[in-house]
């Protein structure tokens, strides 16, 4: 189940990715503040029924830790609800202490590193001024040291970083998080994703040469099954499906 920490409607993001289903940011945003108050995510956390959840997951319109009360959300939620928390973040502000002490409340947390250097990060993420590579790296690792719960690596590949499989297994063995997710857009957007056999080769050579790390990818597993969403049109603008932003795809 998935909380929106960010709920509006333009998304609040630091990167600019070139296969966001939301489409172009437009603007970016920087700064850290509150855009939902705790109290209307716990109101709605009541309403919601008590079975077949595995994850309350922290995403949402943009990136999660521009919430400034991200840590404040997860430590409430964890005391209303028996579920584990997970938090999805583009690790932009992993170097940041503090946001590090409030993802550190969660489960789970899922950190993107979808470039493997400072040309990918600006190819492929297109981040705001100040966004520095080396710095996302060095706070992804700082958290790993600092961190109990378990930490996964998500790393979408597309066609112009699809043959440097070399470079990211080298940063995923620096950083050793439990899990890499070796991910391709599947949602509709103006990237086309890597085919079956291009992710099941990728995944296997880090399989190969990543020794105690759970390597999965986006196309393992049955098909999800049909779901209810508990908040329709929300829902579907996360997912870039009420206002489409395909304009014919490109590698």
């Amino acid at each position: 189940m998935g909380i929106d920490l960010l709920s509006q409607e333009k998304k609040a993001c630091n990167f600019d990715c070139v296969y966001c289903q939301l489409g172009a940011a437009g603007k970016h945003t920087v700064e850290r503040k509150i855009y939902v108050p705790v109290e209307s995510v716990i109101e709605e956390l009541k309403r919601v029924p008590g079975a077949g959840i595995d994850y309350i997951t922290f995403s949402g319109r943009g990136e999660s830790t521009l919430a400034a009360n991200l840590g404040a959300a997860v430590k409430t939620v964890k005391l209303i609800r028996k579920e584990p928390v997970a938090v999805i973040t583009n690790g932009s502000l992993m170097g940041n202490s503090a946001v590090r002490q409030e993802l550190a409340f969660a489960d789970f947390v899922i950190a993107k590193l979808d470039g493997y250097s400072p040309e990918f990060l600006h190819e492929i993420n297109r981040p705001a001024t100040g966004i520095e590579f080396n710095e996302i790296v060095d706070g992804i690792k700082a958290f790993r040291q600092e961190y109990r719960g378990k930490l996964a690596l998500q790393i979408m590949f597309i066609g112009i970083n699809k043959k440097d499989i070399d470079k990211y297994i080298y940063l995923a063995n620096n950083i050793r998080p439990d899990e890499v997710q070796v991910n391709t857009p599947l949602r509709l957007c103006s990237i086309a994703p890597l085919d079956k056999a291009e992710i099941a080769a990728i995944k296997n050579k880090f399989i190969s040469r990543c020794p105690g790390i759970r390597i999965i990818s986006v196309y393992d597993g049955n098909a999800p099954k049909d779901v209810v969403s508990l908040s329709g049109n929300d829902t579907l603008k996360r997912r870039g499906k009420i206002t489409p932003v395909h304009k014919g795809r490109k590698e």
